[in-house]
């Protein structure tokens, strides 16, 4: 991945810049469709992987995997010296990875055995509100706008999570993903500020082996395999995984990456107030989740937040 990081840090990033009155291409506008429509699908396809498969055990496969292809292609597309780093680089990538994609998402996957896809999403969305925090703590000035922003995150995230509000989900899996979007948000940070791989794509695949080593490590830790048998994986299930490996880690995240030299970070960044909304209609629509009023009225406080962060940058 790395994927989302950049866009959810704020402008810990860097797009080409465009020029005042540059009108956008449509090759833009179709990169961003696709991160729209299928970064938002993703929390669906968790939902339906761990119907029948374990949680870290999936994710796992899912990002080893992932990254495997995605070396293979840089090394294809680019030749092996591509792929090649220092130690430093390698173990940088390691600990991105790790925080992305075992600290992050892997807790995700975990919290989706008991939380709905639309409300996790809705609960991840509050990741630039947290990068906002960690910027400030580090010294940077990230402006009033963005201030009040993580305000209305941070009160949308209390909606949210305030027990008995949100019908019969589990407190310990919303914690679960709260504890995720702070791990996210820590790699994203991270990335910017550590020696990676000069490559984004070569880092990409490092961090997706090493997160999906994690997770599938922490998977037998927690004794996953037992009772496990493949035999007994639905079909969609299959196709869900599928789905995710492909798109999700894959196409995705290439046009994600495009996007990032070829259009403006306050543009690339509005993805992280669309997802939310494209999955709560696709947990609605395929698995008829629950739209309660609770969740309906947090879910627009912390988009309403993260609007306003994007907003604030793009302005700077």
């Amino acid at each position: 991945m790395t994927q989302r990081a950049a866009a959810t840090a704020g402008t810990s990033g860097t797009a080409a810049p465009t020029a005042p009155g540059r009108r956008i291409s449509g090759a833009v506008w179709a990169a961003l469709a696709i991160v729209y429509v299928v970064w938002g699908s993703t929390y669906l396809g968790i939902r339906i992987v761990v119907e029948t498969m374990p949680p870290f055990l999936s994710a796992g496969a899912r990002f080893v995997v992932a990254g495997l292809i995605l070396a293979g292609l840089v090394a294809w597309r680019q030749g092996p010296s591509a792929l090649k780093v220092t130690r430093v680089q390698l173990a940088s990538a390691a600990v991105v990875g790790l925080l992305l994609l075992l600290g992050g998402n892997g807790l995700v996957v975990l919290a989706e055995t008991s939380v709905p896809s639309g409300l996790t999403a809705l609960l991840i969305a509050v990741v630039p509100a947290w990068v906002v925090v960690l910027r400030r703590a580090f010294g940077e000035r990230p402006g009033l706008g963005a201030y009040s922003g993580v305000l209305l995150g941070l009160g949308g995230l209390a909606v949210l999570t305030l027990p008995g509000l949100s019908g019969d989900v589990r407190l310990w899996g919303v914690l679960t993903v709260i504890v995720a979007t702070v791990m996210w948000s820590v790699g994203s940070f991270s990335s910017s500020r550590i020696p990676m791989p000069a490559n984004p794509f070569a880092a990409s695949a490092y961090e997706m082996v090493a997160g999906g080593i994690g997770c599938a490590l922490v998977g037998f830790g927690r004794g996953e395999q037992y009772g496990f048998a493949l035999d007994e994986v639905s079909g969609r299930s299959w196709v869900a995984l599928a789905y995710l490996i492909v798109f999700g880690s894959l196409v995705a995240f290439t046009a994600y990456a495009w996007l990032l030299h070829s259009a403006p970070l306050s543009l690339v960044a509005t993805y992280a107030y669309v997802n939310p909304v494209v999955a709560v209609l696709l947990g609605g629509l395929i698995l008829g989740e629950e739209l309660s009023w609770p969740i309906a009225l947090g879910g627009a406080v912390v988009v309403a937040g993260v609007f306003l962060i994007v907003s604030t940058e793009r302005r700077r």
